[in-house]
């Protein structure tokens, strides 16, 4: 079978959440399945490095997905000319855009739908696109995977689609993410910590993210602070948000947060493994990836008590109320000084290391795929 897939996502140095759930599932997927030809569709020059196997037929298809507008322009005139083009028997989307004028077969993996519930902290264009858009490729889908038992339960009741169209495919954690020796994380956090133990917050900087109310609970968590405790920020912002320089700015020990930027694999892992804790308190989430590398690396965490985030954290978080600053930084005062608390999280996480495997994602995504296999041959 001739398999398309939207790889507009897979894109060098700069994978993030959606981005590797793609690269995962798929290098596993073709590198399983030799018997069917994959069309890998980029919008732009691809490194050759996503290409993980023979039976990948590369494909650029401008132009760049850079805006709403060409979201529109790829989806609904590129690739319908390009299924027709290779003779697609499917189209799979690991970032749930999917096409309304095709009628090749289209599965799409829609992650959460945070922009129904959250409108506000998307740019207006972006926001009318994905509120227009999304329920229809809901409905057109021929099958959908999602990444948490609650965004399964959220599509299905927001785009009133039957939960028996959609499969629950679990996000992973890569295998490199494991604990490191003390020595290392000395190491580590003399480089990115000035020696001293940090919280970490890994992901974008968008507003759902909830990095202002995180700074502004790490400010409060520093008054009390007789450890030296630092704030450590890995990632970039997803569209502009003033509210974290704002914030930053407003407070008393800004000098103590760190803003990294994007890391590589391998520092990322240093500073998941050396963390104190992950602090990550999105509003809302699909499944929230830094919170199972965290579990893998035995770091324990606090986290929000809404939509999916439990659902992976287990037992193996503190969690708070993500509009409380409070509750947050009350959270990183206990997590800080008792050391009891902290070793009882730390326990769960290792109980709880191998839950969230890229190769059970990939499994759950090409059962899905079979599925929709079975449907077309009958």
């Amino acid at each position: 079978m001739r398999i398309a897939v939207n790889v507009r996502l897979l894109l060098k140095d700069r994978l993030e959440g959606i981005g590797w759930f793609t690269y995962e599932n798929l290098k596993r997927i073709t590198q399983s399945h030799p018997e069917h030809e994959f069309l890998f569709i980029f919008d732009r020059p691809y490194d050759k490095s996503f290409i993980f196997s023979n039976n990948i037929k590369p494909i650029v298809v401008g132009l760049p997905t850079r805006h709403a507008f060409l979201h529109m322009f790829w989806f609904e005139i590129q690739i319908p000319r390009i299924l027709k083009k290779y003779k697609a028997d499917l189209f799979l989307s690991p970032d749930g855009f999917l096409s309304l004028k095709t009628k090749v077969p289209q599965i799409g993996v829609i992650h959460d739908i945070n922009f129904a519930h959250r409108p506000q902290d998307i740019p207006g264009l972006y926001r009318k696109y994905y509120n227009y858009y999304f329920p229809r490729f809901a409905k057109i889908a021929t099958r959908l995977a999602t990444v948490s038992e609650y965004s399964k339960n959220d599509i299905a009741t927001t785009y009133g689609v039957d939960k028996s169209k959609i499969d629950v495919v679990y996000n992973g954690a890569n295998e490199m993410y494991v604990p490191i020796k003390e020595e290392e994380q000395i190491k580590t956090r003399v480089e990115f910590s000035d020696g001293k133990p940090y919280f970490l917050f890994v992901g974008a900087f968008s507003a759902r993210k909830n990095i202002h109310n995180l700074l502004k609970a790490f400010d409060k968590f520093k008054e009390s602070d007789k450890q030296g405790f630092k704030l450590v920020l890995v990632g970039k912002p997803l569209f502009r948000n003033d509210d974290i320089s704002i914030e930053h700015q407003k407070m008393q020990f800004k000098e103590d947060v760190m803003f990294l930027g994007r890391q590589n694999p391998e520092n990322l892992h240093k500073l998941l493994a050396s963390a104190h804790a992950l602090a990550f308190v999105p509003f809302f989430e699909g499944f929230g990836i830094p919170v199972a590398e965290a579990i893998q690396c035995h770091t324990p965490a606090i986290c929000s008590n809404v939509t999916s985030v439990p659902e992976v954290g287990l037992k193996a978080a503190l969690y708070v109320d993500p509009t409380k600053v409070e509750e947050i930084s009350e959270a990183m005062l206990k997590i800080s000084t008792d050391n009891t608390l902290r070793n009882e999280l730390v326990e769960h996480a290792k109980e709880q290391s191998g839950i969230f495997t890229w190769d059970k994602s990939a499994e759950r995504l090409w059962g899905t795929i079979e599925t929709v296999m079975r449907e077309i041959n009958d």
